[in-house]
């Protein structure tokens, strides 16, 4: 009854407590014994769930054990001493019972500051709801690691719901297929779908058996967890990338040797770096499968001339020279870690990375830059001296960083882009990537960018709004910004919307025959704007100048 009344004193609308968010400040024990003082908190936290609270020891001793956060929250409100310090913490235990779910979930390995998400509302002991603490117990003793059952918890709750009788089922089912417990339980950890049983996880058992045991994966993998978890998470990188099809797993079954000796940093390194020439994601994983030795190479730091490059890959002289003029602000040097969007802002990356598929990643190791003075702009070099001598040349290099990063080189036209776009690396990235996902090609968004540079000066929120004020209002496809893209420069409240929707007007009552283009409509001065309206009716500029300094336009099209 004591610990009722302790609990129900808690206010029920609490949020847990903060023990459970931030390790709590151990100050008031000297340094040279809170290491002791942990363990002797876990050892009585031990016999306060075994002996009192009944829970079994071997789980008890886990719960202790990996719950240190929300521990250090009851250690800190005991008085330190060194004699007795195990005994009132025992006493503390009993009359002041912590909450045995905080405790719970994070010794599975959930992160104390995301425990709000899942403790459940008004429960304080395990035994008011046996459920996720039954299935934790039944897949302890599958050998999955009790700290990191929180892996499966997150992603696939259900699991914790199962019955323990269907849990053990299932995992026997698959023991049966010829897996080794290490190889499931790290199957089961990256692919936690998987224990819940459903007919539609057939297939992907079905094809993770074909690589584990029909390509005998397991005799080259160490028999421990930690080797097939990260064996795992390398294969779930291509699962995630859509790579469903049979081909692709026969792939990986036969490159046996990327799994197991390529690091899950490096892989992942390659897998971004590729998909960044915006291929399929089938394209990027034959491609890393069938040419193993790209993992060899160095992507990052090696410089290369633009023209040289192409010419090296097979390039014809007539459309290299196309290229050169079409997209002038590309060429120059570049680091290699820029070439996937150095190719898309030329617009050749499908044709490059074909290139490299078809056997040619050879010639990336053989290319190198002819002569320290090749493809070399002075022009770029005198404005770089001045750039270093600057104030601020950390954060106008960063902005230069950028530019490099989606494509431009070391080129005159770069430095003047780099002189009229305003913001940080981050925030010019940001604007960029807005528009991008708004729907406009990145060769064409380069383009622009080299032609009003302004562009990226303004907001992400700005942009879109734009866009979509271009594309929903106006009706007009994204391709018009390849002839005007400074539409982006103009203030859409003051400038775009108000003469746009007069011009509409006057269209729609017949005052003016001639469809002006949205550049005539928007770029024109204000002065010849009006001037414009006076000659379509002497009676407009009034009604535009009363619109305007009334700022009525946004529902004049409604009224009008």
């Amino acid at each position: 009854m004591l610990l009722r009344r302790t609990i129900l004193s808690y206010p029920t609308n609490r949020h847990h407590s903060s023990a459970a968010k931030n390790l709590q400040s151990l100050s008031k024990i000297p340094h040279r014994y809170r290491a002791k003082a942990i363990r002797q908190a876990q050892e009585a936290l031990t016999d306060y769930l075994h002996a009192v609270r009944t829970i079994p020891y071997t789980f008890a001793e886990n719960i202790s054990k990996y719950s240190i956060v929300s521990l250090s929250g009851a250690i800190s409100k005991v008085k330190f001493s060194t004699s007795d310090f195990s005994k009132s913490l025992q006493r503390f235990f009993r009359y002041h019972p912590l909450n045995e779910f905080e405790l719970f979930f994070e010794s599975i390995g959930i992160d104390v500051n995301e425990l709000d998400g899942f403790l459940p509302a008004r429960k304080f002991f395990l035994s008011e709801d046996l459920n996720a603490f039954d299935a934790a117990c039944v897949l302890y003793g599958f050998g999955i690691p009790w700290n990191k059952l929180g892996m499966l918890y997150k992603e696939e709750k259900t699991i914790f719901d199962k019955d323990p009788c269907e849990l053990k089922e299932i995992w026997r089912r698959y023991m049966n297929c010829g897996f080794t417990s290490s190889s499931l339980i790290g199957i089961c950890l990256v692919f936690p779908h998987l224990l819940s049983g459903d007919s539609e996880v057939e297939i992907l058992f079905n094809d993770l058996k074909r690589i584990v045991i029909d390509f005998d994966l397991i005799s080259d993998v160490e028999g421990n967890v930690d080797a097939w978890i990260e064996i795992c998470r390398k294969i779930r990188m291509f699962y995630d990338l859509g790579c469903r099809k049979l081909d692709i797993w026969e792939m990986m079954g036969r490159s046996k040797k990327i799994l197991v000796q390529c690091p899950e940093e490096t892989l992942t390194e390659k897998l971004k770096y590729f998909c960044r020439f915006h291929v399929t994601n089938e394209e990027v994983t034959s491609l890393l499968l069938l040419g193993p030795k790209i993992f060899e190479f160095d992507l990052k730091s090696p410089l290369f001339c633009v023209v040289g490059l192409l010419r090296h890959f097979g390039l014809s002289e007539e459309h290299l020279n196309f290229v050169i003029k079409k997209y002038p602000y590309v060429f120059g040097r570049n680091r290699l870690a820029n070439l996937p969007h150095v190719m898309r802002a030329l617009n050749l990356n499908q044709w490059f990375f074909d290139k490299i598929r078809d056997g040619g990643h050879n010639l990336l190791t053989s290319y190198a830059i002819g002569s320290s003075h090749e493809d070399c702009d002075q022009d770029f070099a005198e404005d770089m001296v001045t750039i270093q001598s600057s104030r601020v040349h950390n954060h106008t290099l960063s902005k230069l960083e950028f530019l490099h990063s989606i494509g431009y080189g070391e080129n005159g036209f770069t430095v003047k882009v780099l002189k009229h776009v305003h913001g940080t690396s981050r925030q010019l990235q940001d604007r960029f990537d807005c528009l991008i996902h708004n729907g406009i090609e990145f060769s064409k968004l380069c383009k622009m960018i080299s032609l009003s540079p302004k562009i990226l000066n303004q907001q992400s929120e700005i942009l879109e709004k734009k866009v979509e004020f271009l594309c929903h209002e106006i009706g007009s496809s994204l391709n018009y910004l390849d002839i005007f893209p400074a539409y982006f420069c103009f203030d859409l409240e003051k400038r775009i919307k108000p003469r746009y929707r007069f011009h509409m007007w006057l269209m729609e009552t017949g005052l003016c025959e001639r469809e002006y283009s949205l550049a005539s409509i928007v770029a024109t001065s204000e002065v010849r704007f009006i001037a414009r309206i006076y000659r379509i009716h002497p009676a407009a500029p009034k009604k535009w100048l009363e619109l305007f300094m009334n700022r009525d336009y946004a529902s004049f099209q409604e009224t009008s």
